[in-house]
């Protein structure tokens, strides 16, 4: 399909939904999961692109693996810490997520391995994830000398034991957790200075998902030390938390367009730092109900009120933010995210150019971009093959006829189901 029209909503939304299991939480627990000792089983799973690749590629490596997508199940049998094969190539597409933990993973193997990804993910910057090994002993770089994929990572039999490093975590924290999971299984662990503030709830996430599979880290201001020579234990029924950042675009919805949904199954002690949206929406005027099955999010009777914000702690929900800027009352100010530049697309450039495609009056900076109220109109959406900019822009379209989405097919990257249960809002049930 080269696009779809997104139909508004005639009525308030009265719904319950549960979204697809967090990306960033299932892939982090494959990682964890091969790392362990014997078989672990990951459920509530999500399935999306890049799930799909990271279990590709630890399929490539070796690992036995069962995947059950009508259940939302997968099973990892663990090697303790080691690699079966003895070097490979692999591709992870656009999944960053992939790229980064894999190539912590790798410093447990043998031999030589190149990994590899799409165009896009051939333009996105992973120099300080390199340096960060490279100063701690591992012969790794960029085959094209540009920092940027492809990689060529190389373990001799001492394997890597570990000690200190610093990482520039400014780009992505991703980089801090694709250090952390491993080092635990390293002789000497690490002891990482971490410097910038990008993302540290996602560096929180995997702290505390180490935890939970068994191993022991410390962290204060931005050092962390994961004592090495640690053992990963096997989880006979890991439950990954519904996606956070999914549920985000519902919870826009009901916010602004009115009626209420249920997200089934989040809660407000959830380890995904996305969850701070909800308290986002609170301020501009949503209302917010913790309850045991979930949170419920309900529209107020007047305009949101726009707020001034910082982003740096869920750069994902950026493009949620933005889409829904142009009805607030006030203008609204997203400030602290010059790094997600470089994320599936250059996600500010991105929504400053469909915003004002829309009508919106916007200015974009260096580190973030200003919307005032504005008068939307109908238009085409490109959506620069990146799935959070057309799942954004489709809530715009519940609230303004004529909105179309192109290469709707994009949100297959996390959220494949996402237009039909968006279609879902209509009827109550989602």
């Amino acid at each position: 399909m080269d696009e779809i029209e997104i139909a508004p909503l005639t009525h308030p939304i009265a719904a319950s939904i549960r979204v697809p299991g967090s990306k960033s939480i299932t892939n982090r627990a494959l990682v964890l999961a091969a790392m362990a000792d014997g078989r672990s089983t990951v459920s509530g799973a999500g399935f999306s692109d890049d799930t799909r690749r990271m279990a590709a590629a630890l399929g490539a490596l070796g690992f036995t693996m069962v995947l059950d997508e009508a259940a939302a199940r997968i099973v990892v049998d663990g090697r303790g810490g080691a690699i079966p094969v003895r070097g490979a190539q692999l591709d992870v597409g656009g999944a960053g997520t992939a790229m980064r933990f894999l190539l912590g993973f790798l410093t447990l193997g043998r031999g030589r391995f190149r990994i590899d990804g799409n165009q896009r993910m051939r333009e996105r910057p992973i120099g300080p994830l390199l340096e960060a090994l490279a100063a701690l002993g591992v012969s790794v770089r960029a085959e094209r000398n540009n920092g940027c994929p492809p990689v060529l990572i190389e373990i001799g039999e001492g394997g890597v034991s570990g000690g200190a490093a610093r990482i520039d975590a400014a780009v992505s924290s991703q980089f801090v957790s694709a250090l952390l999971m491993p080092a635990a299984l390293w002789p000497r662990g690490v002891e990482l200075t971490v410097i910038g503030e990008a993302g540290r709830p996602f560096i929180a996430m995997t702290l505390r998902m180490m935890e939970r599979w068994g191993v022991g880290a410390t962290m204060r201001d931005g050092e962390i030390v994961v004592p090495g020579g640690q053992r990963y234990a096997p989880q006979k029924d890991f439950a990954v938390e519904p996606d956070a950042s999914s549920a985000s675009y519902f919870a826009a919805a009901a916010a602004l367009a009115g009626g209420s949904v249920v997200l089934e199954g989040l809660h407000a002690c959830s380890v995904q730092g996305d969850i701070a949206f909800m308290a986002l929406l609170e301020r501009m005027g949503a209302r917010i109900e913790w309850r045991p099955d979930g949170v419920r999010v309900s529209g107020s009777e007047t305009a949101l009120n726009g707020v001034d914000v910082q982003m740096g702690g869920m750069p994902d929900l950026v493009p949620t933010l933005a889409a829904i800027a142009p009805f607030c009352s006030s203008p609204t100010r997203i400030r602290g995210v010059a790094f997600i530049r470089h994320h599936e697309s250059d996600r500010l450039r991105a929504l400053t150019t469909e915003l004002r495609r829309l009508g919106a009056a916007v200015n974009e900076s260096e580190d973030g971009i200003l919307i005032g109220p504005s008068r939307i109109g109908a238009a085409a959406i490109e959506t620069y093959d990146d799935h959070r900019i057309a799942m954004a822009f489709a809530v715009t379209g519940l609230k303004t006829a004529g909105i179309r989405i192109k290469n709707p097919g994009c949100v297959s990257k996390t959220y494949p189901d996402f237009f039909r249960d968006l279609a879902r809002l209509s009827n109550g049930r989602a």
